[in-house]
């Protein structure tokens, strides 16, 4: 197969993925292996699929500032106090109700390791 045509193909594909995956795991299992050598061709055509028939949205903030939170362990009242600002101010930001200020976006980008144009959304 030289290109995954539609999503039948594609489907068949993904399943033989997560077989090859367990078989190929651990530093025991030689580069060239029939399961690593398979595993590879097919992550490429599913790769190149998804690169021209899936379209997959950027994460907003919000996703990303919830991915640190679970990442770091922290929750509403915990993350207020890493940023320095109030529980009503991250529940504002959590919710959608509101945008960061210019220096709370800062310290969101500094504190939770945020690229700054991800943060001020540019």
């Amino acid at each position: 197969m030289t290109e995954i045509k539609n999503e039948i193909e594609f489907k068949v594909a993904v399943d033989r993925i997560e077989e090859l995956l367990p078989q190929t795991w651990g530093d025991d299992v030689p580069e060239d292996s029939p399961a690593k050598i398979e595993l590879a061709l097919l992550s490429g055509l599913v790769a190149d699929y998804e690169d021209k028939y899936v379209h997959i949205e950027p994460p907003t903030l919000l996703d990303i500032i919830k991915l640190r939170m679970y990442e770091m362990g922290l929750n509403r009242k915990s993350l207020a106090s890493l940023l320095g600002t109030t529980d009503n101010s991250v529940d504002n930001i959590i919710s959608g109700k509101k945008e960061p200020s210019l220096s709370l976006a800062r310290t969101i980008s500094q504190k939770l390791n945020i690229a700054p144009e991800v943060v001020l959304g540019v």
